[in-house]
């Protein structure tokens, strides 16, 4: 089933032609960087040391759900670094593209691999030796034919970036020398990156437009960043020079996000394990199924906020409703 465009923009989705926008606003340094103070002051140390013993920085592992800034922070890494990114993805990499990307690394470049835990196992099997013993095993030939040359590499830095940490392998996960974990924005820190992303567009609007906007934003600097885009068109067709709490409020409202951030496939999920299935213990496919949605879907995309505010609980036997989730969909709450 296809997204409709305010189910994308709440599940952090971008739509291509706002991606070269999402890149306009990403922090340059780390000192623009707006919350995840504890990640990035340990950051700012690990880079600092690298730089003054003059090594390449250790590998790192950044998790956490989409849209929080993964990918900004490697970008900011190599930047304070001085060094050059490569970037790519784990479900685009066979063995032979591995082996043409470490080939052009040069000394302390970094190497940023989004999505690492969908990397296949052949290529995870040939990164080991290229992160633990900078080599890399080249076969030529086919057959009886076939020798492999061991072709040495410079120091370079992998930084994986994963939402499903879960499902990265042991001896992937021991390799990287720290892990850093997102989490997400709260309200006063998305309100300043709102802010900030209005001043760099040129977009009016004042605290409360802001504060509205971030409140709805489920933690997400992506999300409130695309929401502000929304909300400007909406701004500009009803002739208002300045976003205040009243547009933002009606422009989110049309887009069908409500309050607490939630969009009509959050609520369609909560009124669903509500009502249909009393609460729960229900299990995830069954709950797609009832919705016509991928479970693949509801698990990344409805899910993680959900846990965060406290409306559902994972249980061995399927996901089960809170009390805060009865209230929500004014359905009395029996213990």
């Amino acid at each position: 089933m296809t997204d409709t465009p305010s189910e994308r923009m709440v599940a952090g989705d971008p739509l291509p032609e706002e991606v070269s926008h999402e890149l306009s606003l990403r922090p340059r340094r780390f000192s623009e960087i707006i919350g995840q103070h504890e990640l990035v002051d340990n950051l700012k140390v690990f880079v600092q040391a690298a730089k003054v013993r003059g090594e390449a920085l250790d590998h790192l592992l950044l998790c956490g759900p989409p849209g929080l800034g993964k990918t900004t922070i490697a970008h900011l890494i190599a930047e304070e670094m001085g060094v050059h990114l490569h970037a790519t993805s784990g479900p685009a990499i066979e063995r032979k593209d591995l082996a043409g990307i470490v080939s052009h690394l040069k000394e302390g470049d970094v190497l940023f691999i989004d999505e690492i835990h969908r990397l296949s196992a052949v290529v995870e099997e040939n990164l080991y030796p290229a992160m633990e013993d900078y080599k890399f095993d080249l076969v030529l030939g086919t057959g009886p034919h076939a020798r492999t040359i061991e072709m040495p590499l410079p120091r370079f830095t992998l930084i994986g970036a994963t939402t499903r940490t879960g499902l990265l392998t042991g001896p992937m996960r021991d390799r990287f020398g720290f892990t850093g974990r997102l989490r997400y924005y709260d309200h006063a820190a998305l309100k300043e990156i709102v802010l900030r992303s209005s001043d760099i567009m040129g977009v009016r609007i004042d605290e409360n437009g802001a504060h509205e906007i971030a409140r709805r934003a489920r933690g997400t600097p992506r999300i409130a960043n695309r929401m502000l885009r929304r909300v400007r068109d909406f701004s500009e067709v009803l002739g208002q020079t300045v976003i205040n709490q009243e547009v933002a409020a009606h422009a989110l409202l049309r887009l069908g996000v409500d309050e607490r951030g939630f969009d009509d496939l959050d609520r369609r999920f909560l009124d669903a394990l509500v009502r249909k299935f009393g609460g729960g213990p229900t299990g995830l496919d069954t709950l797609a199924a009832s919705l016509g949605e991928e479970s693949d879907t509801l698990e990344s995309v409805c899910e993680p906020y959900l846990l965060q505010e406290g409306f559902i609980q994972r249980t061995p036997r399927g996901r089960m409703a809170t009390a805060q989730a009865f209230h929500y969909c004014n359905i009395e709450f029996v213990a």
